[in-house]
């Protein structure tokens, strides 16, 4: 129950700091760190008409920031379900 002190409600709880992201998504978040990282190396060049610089790093880049990242980000681990039905049916 809330405790009162000078006014104000006191909650007695004790909150879970549970952080979003685990191994996993580092990883992926690492991979696509690295993916924008060569798309920059492959956009630094001499010549400005080549492949690496008008079609390889734009490719690079896009995939890095806008689909790689974000998958890092969103991930999550999918639960086994058949794990827990059988350890459900074998307690009852």
């Amino acid at each position: 129950m809330a405790k009162v002190e000078k006014g104000k409600f006191a909650k007695k709880q004790k909150r879970d700091d549970i952080f979003p992201l685990e191994k996993e998504n580092f990883v992926i978040i690492g991979i696509g760190l690295l993916t924008i990282v060569l798309g920059y190396i492959a956009l630094s060049g001499n010549t400005v008409e080549g492949f690496r610089q008008l079609t390889l790093s734009p490719i690079l880049l896009l995939l890095g920031y806008c689909v790689i990242i974000p998958i890092g980000i969103m991930y999550r681990k999918k639960e086994k379900k058949s794990v827990q039905k059988t350890a459900e049916g074998q307690t009852q």
